[in-house]
């Protein structure tokens, strides 16, 4: 097959690489790859059978298309200050204005008007005066929440729309390698599993997402992509009641909270806040199951559930972040029997497990049914738990009520997008004709600033 133009993943960048393409009248011939399945398709059993039932080829939470957004909270970040990288790369300038150009697209295909977090009320004041004192800095960042269901509809709009307008999208076909001639990129190999396909293309992008950041660092090692170790965040999802968070989910919506606790003082940040939320399992390669967290426009639980992130940046001769955070991933399964584990705080600081009928009696019922009470300290690294120990009592200063012995800790929660890719404003890198987007190339996280690098990417294309 040959096109002008190749996208490897459909999640938000690959999404907006193609739209962009087309907003702007481009006659290129595209085709968008994507190892899972179209939006309507993609049908997550838990619903039905209320526990996880490792869905293969891949699941359906993470692949497909939209990538992990189709299910995930569905919350836009609106500030360039969050998101990662990205304004290091190109400018914060370009960022943000790209980021007011993208929240337009998905205004225009069926998101909430509305924006949380943008208010500078008496209480916001009060949240930051005690985040100050805490040695915590509090981050501003608008918010306009899709929701998990509003979300699916969204992208759904976006895939029909890709489909009238010329784009080939070819789900279920993984991505094997790329093809190189001469020191240049002319495509890809895909595979559905039966038969092979090669597809020629002038340019080839990878936007592989978080699921693919460790096929994209094999591919950079064994073509020499230029590329460098990054950071891997190792951490946990946090559940309360939502009475706890009440001022911070009134005034914030989503609280960006960010320290450097002692004794080791690495980076810990919350992350992904969902105010009336549920716990969720997400399964990537190898079967290793991971925790996340979901919130919808009206389904509510009585709970709110936030990560902490334990950022890790390692030096020589370790250059395997991915497979660091992965073992650490792993050892948890095993001690939950492939399952997700959660614990009472309070149990972790009196050195012992949780019991499920501890859980039964607590005022924080879990969100996650077949979450296993055990013992996440038997995992953790020593060094990321006290950083998300020490963390979390900053946390309570804040928000008091936080630290509770009751609070829970579901493990693990990781984030894979070690690999940061080597590349120019213009998203090339030193392999003609090979771009990389997205969280799997290391510069960006979360929706919103993956659709931007796709936006730039699109244009970047014309």
């Amino acid at each position: 097959m040959k096109k002008d133009i190749v996208i490897i993943g459909a999640g938000p960048a690959g999404i907006f690489t193609a739209l962009e393409l087309i907003r702007k009248g481009s006659k290129k011939s595209i085709a968008l790859v994507e190892k899972g399945a179209a939006i309507e398709h993609r049908r997550c059993p838990k619903s039905v059978t209320q526990k996880c039932v490792n869905c293969k080829p891949c699941c359906h939470i993470t692949t497909g298309f939209s990538g992990a957004g189709a299910f995930s909270d569905g919350k836009l970040s609106l500030s360039c200050e969050v998101g990662g990288d990205l304004p290091d790369l190109v400018g914060a300038d370009l960022v943000q204005s790209t980021i007011a150009y993208a929240d337009s697209i998905y205004l225009e295909f069926g998101a909430d008007t509305h924006v949380e977090g943008v208010t500078d009320g008496d209480e916001i004041r009060a949240i930051r005066k005690r985040a100050i004192a805490a040695g915590l800095k509090l981050v501003d960042c608008p918010i306009r929440h899709m929701g998990t269901e509003k979300a699916q509809k969204i992208y759904l709009g976006i895939e029909k729309y890709l489909a009238e307008h010329g784009v080939e999208l070819l789900f279920g076909m993984e991505c094997v390698n790329i093809i190189l001639q001469d020191s240049i990129c002319k495509g890809v190999t895909l595979t559905d599993g039966k038969k092979d396909l090669e597809i020629y293309a002038d340019e080839t992008v990878i936007a592989a997402g978080r699921r693919g950041a460790d096929w994209l660092e094999k591919v950079c090692a064994e073509h020499n992509i230029a590329h460098q170790s990054g950071t891997v965040d190792v951490g946990v999802r946090v559940e309360v009641r939502n009475e706890v968070m009440e001022t911070v989910n009134r005034a914030l919506y989503e609280s960006k909270l960010i320290g450097y606790p002692k004794p080791f003082k690495n980076k810990v940040r919350t992350f992904c806040q969902n105010p009336g939320g549920f716990v969720s399992q997400e399964n990537y390669d190898n079967d290793l199951a991971v925790v996340n967290g979901h919130s919808y426009k009206e389904k509510k639980s009585d709970n709110t559930n936030l990560a902490i992130l334990c950022s890790h940046n390692f030096n020589e001769p370790f250059n395997q972040p991915i497979a660091f955070a992965q073992k650490v991933g792993e050892l948890t399964n095993m001690l939950g029997a492939g399952h997700i584990l959660v614990q009472r705080y309070g149990d972790i600081l009196d050195g012992k497990r949780t019991w499920a009928k501890e859980l039964a009696r607590s005022n924080v019922r879990p969100t996650l049914p077949d979450a296993v009470a055990g013992d996440i300290t038997s995992a953790m690294p020593y060094r990321s738990m006290l950083n998300i120990i020490n963390f979390i009592q900053a946390v309570d200063k804040v928000v008091p009520g936080f630290a509770a012995p009751e609070t829970l800790l579901y493990s693990p929660e990781l984030k894979f997008y070690s690999n940061r890719i080597k590349m120019d404003t213009h998203l090339n890198t030193n392999v003609q004709g090979l771009h990389c987007l997205g969280d799997s190339s290391g510069w960006t996280r979360g929706l919103m600033m993956a659709s931007v690098m796709g936006v730039l990417m699109g244009r970047y294309l014309l």
